[in-house]
């Protein structure tokens, strides 16, 4: 019996790659595994430049974007922009979860909510691991606002790079191949893990697989943490071929 699944989005107005990496993990799935079969709904909030101040307006639309996702009766729904979650501050992803379920449940909708955020520590800790090296498509004092989220976490940040694109349009042409070189600049001496794109604008997928061979450590990205969880939020087994250690199954 073949089971349909309703993915929910709320995306940034200027994202793209959301919406084309997720659906192409889970069309791989669908191949893998016949009998399961998603659709993707999305809802968008405005923002343009990856500043704190356009994260903070974007945020503020969460509950707008999901009472309209509500209305589609979505089987989960993710929230997509980890950076606009962590730059509030440690432990966040918390509250605008909670935020987002209130409304989807005054709405009379009762799927779980994800957020790239606190995917991205889940998948960390779903690998069993501690010690990770970043790279970020964000000018540096977001990327620290990244390092610091996971620090409070729990999850030391080993080394980071960032590749300071501060437009969002800009930061979802970047050739993912480049990261196949990009990983090469960190010190990956002490990581357990790689996140080749702590962002879910910042296309990856492509190259998860070559690097986590390349260096033989478990890489995943904000992207593939998000897949997991969706997955898992679903009662389904995390599996997606080619996709990282994250996602064997």
């Amino acid at each position: 019996m073949s089971r349909d699944h309703r993915v929910g989005m709320i995306v940034p107005s200027s994202n793209l790659t959301m919406e084309t990496e997720l659906p192409r993990m889970l069309a791989a799935r669908e191949t893998a595994i016949p009998g399961e079969w998603f659709t993707f709904h999305a809802a968008r909030a405005r923002m343009q430049h990856v500043t704190p101040e356009q994260l903070r307006a974007m945020n503020a639309q969460a509950e707008r974007a999901a009472a309209e996702l509500a209305d589609a009766r979505p089987d989960v729904v993710a929230t997509a922009c980890l950076v606009a979650i962590m730059a509030q501050g440690p432990g966040y992803h918390c509250a605008a979860e909670k935020d987002i379920t209130n409304v989807l449940r005054a709405e009379g909708s009762h799927a779980p909510v994800v957020s790239s955020a606190g995917a991205l520590l889940s998948g960390i800790a779903a690998l069993g691991v501690r010690r990770v090296a970043i790279i970020t498509p964000y000018m540096e004092p977001l990327t620290e606002a990244v390092v610091a989220y996971l620090t409070d976490a729990g999850v030391e940040v080993v080394d980071s790079l960032s590749l300071r694109v501060p437009d969002n349009l800009a930061v979802a042409r970047l050739d993912p191949a480049d990261l196949r070189k990009h990983h090469r600049r960190l010190d990956l001496s002490r990581a357990e893990a790689l996140v080749l794109s702590a962002c879910v604008q910042m296309p990856s997928l492509a190259s998860i697989q070559p690097v986590q061979d390349e260096i033989g450590l478990p890489v995943l990205s904000a992207a593939t943490a998000t897949t997991h969880r969706i997955l898992t939020e679903l009662g389904l087994k995390p599996r997606v071929p080619d996709a990282g250690a994250l996602l064997s199954g």
